[in-house]
């Protein structure tokens, strides 16, 4: 686990790096060179005081020793030179392995501040090689400062699913084990890790129990294969430092190349590219499956380079899944009829947050399995311990021990040809999936509810009345004109919620009688089944509605059987279900034949009384807390004593954003950019609507933001044009902005960017604002110089910073809203999943 001081010590060296290097990547770059740099000279340091000789700064590399180069009492201008004489030399040293020289090669200093290296180098001299857990999880910790990786579409996997698949493909030491797109080795250490732990003894997880011949086996069975330098470096330094002293990590193409086609392997594990470049892959001819797609390629080539009892996890896009593309179904088709695929396991949306909210699942290969059953198992797994936003946060009810051992007792029953039964998972016929025609595999579309529980479903058919909604002619005013009958639209879920009370658009009684509209009862829920497929809302009045939506009246002979109010929370919960049934095409639609077929569960009207009654308690809760979040507003008393200054005159600097085109922006790209719509109507920053950009490290040097940098939208939209907000900094992330923005720091001893933005985004601020805008109904400015003629009032800095405290402990009373927002939204979602399980 790691330990306090080291992780402290490795922030210290990227906040070091970080004024003269703003790539992360970059920045794990030198530290790793540096490390290892360091790491040898203490190893010629052990072998010295054991009475041995140096082994790696001998002979004319002597004086490349991290001893002598690194001397406090040397100038900073001489550590510089000779540290960068070093980095270049090093690789050329005989004396060194070849995973240093790999290391090595390439390797430069990209800056020339004698002060910054040698305050990092300070730093690094800290660290000592011992080989310890410790230090190997210490650069784990840096590793996971990479997000994306590259420009493959890579995003790196969280440690907590690594190892969960390793532990449901269970490697053994004596295989061999493959990661054919490794990054930076995870899957590869959590493998060697578990073997270790499973041969050692009791309370040890050293490999104790391995013999040495063993133990060198293990370090040969591990290989990795990466199609970028730099992840082939970090990957063998990630696995020197767990004590895989020989590492074979290889940079190989492994779509393109057939040099290592007839390598085969016992244990596969991946998450390889999910996206393809411009114009897709060019394989080479030997894959089963003809496509460009790397997903697809990737899950051949695993599946193909198993030895006959060999077996895999691999990380999917949904693509993979259910996709109709015909490589992705000849794929599904192949895993299936060939004994491949034995499971397939969901995972949550946001999985990858906060680099991306992709949805993905994991398939579960092993030839020895997949024949032994005629069918496919399904899971999956909602929570894996960590909240889905973007922070990530630890929570409670982590699944994933749960699935890993159901899935191990289902191999095992296998084996000893016994009856398996499990809540937790789907079990559907190959068969079925075949009957299609496309070999979907999405558990959800064979979820059946189970028997065994003792449930009552019924279908909505059964129960309810289905009416379809209509459109009076729009052209005749006689049926909309003065009229009193509601006439419901989507646009009243919009303007008012879920719950009717009343309607914006009304038609008259002779639309009623003149047309197809059918005026509903008192508590119909409305379920939308075109276009916005899965919209849901429940009537307190008489109304009639739009061809959206259709309306569920319980039928007479069902009215003590079911709760309205419970049967608008469970339509509420069919919107994944009617999204799929729709076949997700541009306009969906579900028809009130395919509407009627659909299963939901039915409790006791007891049962269904709790249910509402815990639910609604829920939303009251939800409903009172955002009121608090939608009508705050930071408001400032302005003093009339107080000078009125122009902005100009406490302005120390303002830039213009960069220009990238919507071509260049792709969410593989290396730096996240902000552009206009960040801001929103109350003068907050919503990271979340960046998008990913490249470029060079003088532009990213350059437009950078910092912590209290006030950006205002100079641009575009008139319901945008003036925005402003402020950056705070609570991320080691690095956002740049867009040409429409201008970034502006303030003098720090005259203004407060905080209390500028609240000012400027208050009543007073928008009367400012509305002097200067300029332009058309579709497009407005207001100029950098006009902004700063405006004149706001402005108070002494110790005043400003007062305000500024005062509303930022308003802001944490209104964050704590949001935070029983979302607890109480999780709450109903659990809630509601526990009906569909009983």
């Amino acid at each position: 686990m790691l330990d306090t001081t080291t992780k402290r010590r490795i922030d210290d060296a990227r906040d070091i790096l970080v004024g003269k290097i703003p790539d992360p990547k970059s920045q794990v770059e030198q530290i790793t060179i540096a490390l290892i740099y360091k790491f040898m000279d203490d190893m010629d340091s052990e072998s010295e005081e054991l009475g041995g000789k140096t082994k790696f700064f001998s002979g004319e590399y002597q004086k490349y020793s991290w001893r002598r180069i690194f001397n406090q009492a040397r100038g900073g201008q001489e550590i510089l030179l000779d540290y960068r004489e070093a980095l270049q030399q090093l690789s050329e040293n005989p004396n060194l392995p070849n995973i240093f020289h790999t290391i090595f090669r390439q390797a430069y200093l990209p800056y020339n501040d004698p002060e910054t290296l040698k305050s990092f180098l300070k730093i690094i001299d800290q660290f000592e090689y011992d080989h310890s857990e410790r230090l190997g999880d210490a650069f784990e910790y840096l590793l996971s400062v990479l997000g994306s990786q590259g420009d493959a579409g890579q995003f790196r996997t969280p440690r907590h699913i690594i190892d969960f698949m390793v532990d449901i493909v269970e490697p053994k030491k004596g295989e061999t084990i493959l990661d054919p797109a490794c990054g930076t080795a995870g899957f590869l250490i959590s493998a060697y890790k578990y073997i270790l732990l499973h041969s050692s003894s009791e309370g040890k997880h050293n490999g104790d129990l391995l013999t040495p011949d063993e133990r060198r086996l293990l370090s040969q069975n591990i290989t990795g294969y990466d199609i970028s330098p730099d992840m082939v470096r970090l990957s063998l330094v990630n696995m020197y430092l767990h004590r895989i002293t020989e590492p074979k990590i290889t940079e190989y193409d492994t779509l393109t190349s057939e040099a290592k086609w007839n390598e085969y392997f016992d244990v596969i594990l991946a998450n390889p590219p999910f996206m393809s470049p411009k114009g897709g892959i060019k394989p080479h001819s030997r894959f089963s499956i003809q496509s460009k797609r790397s997903e697809a390629l990737f899950v051949d080539y695993i599946a193909e380079h198993l030895t006959l009892t060999g077996r895999a996890a691999v990380i999917v896009p949904e693509g993979v899944i259910f996709k109709g593309d015909s490589a992705f179904v000849k794929l599904r088709k192949m895993l299936i009829e060939e004994n491949y695929l034995y499971g397939v396991i969901s995972l949550p949306s946001g999985i990858f947050n906060p680099y991306s909210g992709v949805k993905t699942s994991i398939l579960l290969l092993d030839k020895v399995i997949a024949k032994l059953t005629d069918k496919i198992l399904f899971a999956k797994v909602e929570n894996d311990g960590f909240a889905l936003g973007a922070q990530r946060r630890p929570i409670e009810g982590s699944e994933l021990n749960q699935v890993s051992s159901m899935i191990r007792d289902f191999k095992t029953r296998l084996h000893r040809n016994e009856e398996f039964k499990s809540d937790i998972c789907t079990l559907v016929e190959k068969s079925k999936l075949a009957e299609s025609g496309d070999y979907n595999l999405n558990g959800e579309r064979y979820r059946i509810p189970s028997a065994t529980k003792n449930a009552r479903y019924v279908s909505i058919g059964t129960i309810c009345d289905i009416y379809n909604g209509s459109t009076p002619l729009k052209s005749k005013d006689e049926y909309w004109n003065n009229g009193t009958i509601n006439w419901f639209t989507i646009n009243d879920i919009r303007r008012q919620g879920h719950i009717i009370y009343n309607t914006e658009q009304k038609i008259t009684e002779l639309a009623l009688k003149e047309t197809s509209v059918k005026l509903l009862p008192i508590d119909t829920v409305l379920l939308c089944c075109t276009a916005s497929v899965g919209e849901c809302a429940i009537l307190k009045t008489q109304s009639t509605s739009n061809q959206q939506f259709n309306g569920l009246i319980i039928k007479d002979q069902y009215q003590d059987d079911i709760i309205p109010d419970y049967l608008f929370i469970i339509a509420s919960s069919l919107k994944e279900e009617l999204i799929r049934l729709s076949g997700k095409t541009s306009f969906n639609f579900v028809s009130v034949k395919t509407l009627k077929t659909i299963n939901i569960p039915l409790p006791t009207l007891k049962e269904q009384q709790a249910i509402v009654i815990e639910i609604e308690s829920y939303q009251r809760i939800i409903d009172a807390a955002r009121t608090i979040v939608e009508n705050y507003h930071p408001q400032i008393t302005i003093n009339p004593e107080w000078p009125t200054v122009e902005l100009e005159k406490v302005v120390n600097q303002s830039l213009i954003g960069l220009i990238r085109s919507k071509a260049e922006q792709n969410e593989c790209n290396e730096f996240l950019y902000l552009k206009m719509d960040a801001i929103d109507n109350k003068g907050n920053l919503d990271l979340d609507k960046s998008v990913r950009v490249n470029a060079t490290d003088e532009e990213a040097q350059k437009y950078a933001l910092k912590d209290g940098d006030y950006l205002y939208n100079t641009r575009n939209a008139p319901n945008l044009v003036g925005k402003s907000a402020v950056f705070k900094d609570k991320t080691d992330k690095i956002y740049l902005f867009n040409n429409n923005l201008l970034r502006i720091r303030f003098k720090k001893d005259l203004a407060n960017p905080i209390y500028i933005n609240i000012i400027m985004n208050s009543d007073y601020g928008k009367q400012q604002l509305n002097k200067y805008i300029d332009g058309t109904t579709s497009v407005a400015a207001i100029y950098q110089k006009n902004y700063f003629d405006i004149k706001i009032p402005l108070p002494a800095i110790d005043i400003q910073k007062h305000i500024v405290e005062e509303i930022e402990q308003e802001q944490e009373a209104v964050d704590k809203a949001k935070e029983l927002i979302n607890i109480f939204e999780k709450k109903i979602t659990n809630r509601i999943a526990q009906i569909w399980e009983i």
